[in-house]
């Protein structure tokens, strides 16, 4: 009897061999990635455990959202987490800087003076912040000031210039990017966020720390509100939402800070007391509860994608075998062609959008046409594998997420393919 064949995704033989290859070079770091992993597990289970979460909890609110007892708890749980005194956990929060620039609003007030202590933040953070742009309820429109501590010569922290900084009159605030972003440096330990902390707190001892989050979540065993930040930030559509939560943002961190920041997300008076969860609390547990496992699979990802484009030639960082403290990975490919092709490629291995073809484009909140692959289930969460990158030199280009290793994988042969293609 003749059966009829299953289609599936076949690779050239080099790929393949580079595949095998990278895959069996990143073997310890796989098993690393898995133990941490299991530990963020127990974690969140004890946690969850601590609550005594129930089916009660999954069952939304409408209109106000007063008296949601499973928002609460989700608030609750994600502060014994973070190890955090209090947090805020709300659909209502559009992205991660959102959610930042309320921890920022409720840390400064006219007259006060915010560092970022590691260069320029995220491009996104820059209008909020009055660096470009004139937008109105900037922070700069409020008379809030705004100085950067730029790296050292060698791409790190320099720390001697963050103690001469925030000694300075009016200095109230601290930014600490963990990841990234759109700069060559190295994301941040957190250990290394803790050795900021510190001196932030030795030379001003009343200055708020702050600390974008954003990729960062599960992916070691500590969080930086448990190396003294006053405040976290970050996104529900990247590591904490697991792949599952809709949309929403967090704050966590001090209960006075925290407290504040609802007031801006809402409005004075009414703060954290208001906040519809319109049927989506079953998502947000289910999500924070995979995020450990969800996080380790985006980690794996970008684990074996450095290994295969440094087999390939391409310079990376972090580097394979380096110990990761976010999802996001570099890739230098130095032509705007490649970076191009490499998008390509991984949007080809989505499960959405497959077909599609990104392009360079004028994005909002940049300062250059930024080009995105992102085929996922929920818009632009960057726990599911994507990449993007500005269309400027050096060309480089920033992978994150990955719903399972397996699939993650798969996108990155085929952006090998695509990378292969120029070079016949």
């Amino acid at each position: 009897m003749e059966r009829n064949p299953i289609e599936t995704l076949h690779f050239s033989p080099v790929v393949e061999q580079l595949a095998a290859q990278a895959q069996r070079d990143v073997a310890e770091q796989f098993q690393h990635i898995d133990e941490v992993a299991e530990y963020n597990t127990r974690k969140v289970l004890c946690a969850f455990q601590s609550h005594q979460v129930q089916e009660a909890y999954f069952a939304g609110t409408t209109g106000y959202g007063y008296d949601d007892l499973g928002r609460d708890k989700l608030e609750a749980i994600y502060a014994q987490i973070f190890g955090a005194e209090d947090a805020l956990v709300r659909l209502q929060f559009v992205n991660g800087t959102h959610a930042i620039a309320s921890a920022l609003y409720a840390s400064l007030k006219s007259g006060d003076v915010l560092v970022s202590a590691v260069g320029a933040p995220y491009d996104t953070l820059l209008g909020v912040i009055g660096v470009t742009g004139d937008e109105p309820g900037s922070l700069k429109s409020y008379g809030i000031g705004y100085r950067q501590v730029e790296l050292t010569e060698d791409n790190l922290p320099d720390q001697k210039a963050l103690a001469r900084a925030v000694r300075e009159p009016g200095v109230k605030a601290v930014l600490i990017q963990r990841s990234k972003g759109y700069s060559t440096r190295s994301s941040l330990t957190v250990a290394e966020i803790g050795a900021l902390i510190s001196t932030v707190k030795e030379n001003n001892p009343e200055a708020v720390c702050i600390v974008d989050n954003c990729y960062g979540e599960f992916v070691e065993t500590m969080e930086p509100t448990q190396m003294g930040a006053d405040l976290i930030a970050g996104s529900l559509i990247k590591n904490p939402g697991g792949g599952l939560a809709p949309m929403g943002g967090y704050v966590a961190g001090r209960h006075d800070l925290v407290e504040a920041a609802a007031k801006r997300l809402t409005v004075p008076g009414i703060g954290r007391e208001c906040g519809a969860t319109l049927g989506q609390n079953r998502l947000l547990y289910q999500g924070l509860f995979l995020a450990p496992h969800t996080t380790a699979q985006a980690v794996k990802t970008a684990v074996f994608a450095a290994r295969m484009m440094e087999l390939m030639g391409y310079q990376t960082e972090p580097y394979s075998l380096q110990r990761r403290t976010d999802i996001i990975q570099m890739v230098s490919l130095h032509s705007g062609e490649l970076v191009e092709r490499f998008c390509k490629g991984i949007q080809s291995g989505s499960p959405v959008d497959s077909f599609v073809t990104p392009v360079p484009w004028d994005m909002p909140g940049y300062d250059s046409q930024v080009i995105m692959a992102a085929g996922a289930f929920i818009q632009g969460a960057s726990i599911e594998l994507s990449a993007d990158a500005p269309m400027r030199p050096p060309y480089t280009v920033y992978l994150q997420g990955g719903l399972t290793y397996e699939s993650g994988k798969t996108g990155i042969m085929l952006a090998a393919e695509e990378l292969l293609k120029t070079r016949k």
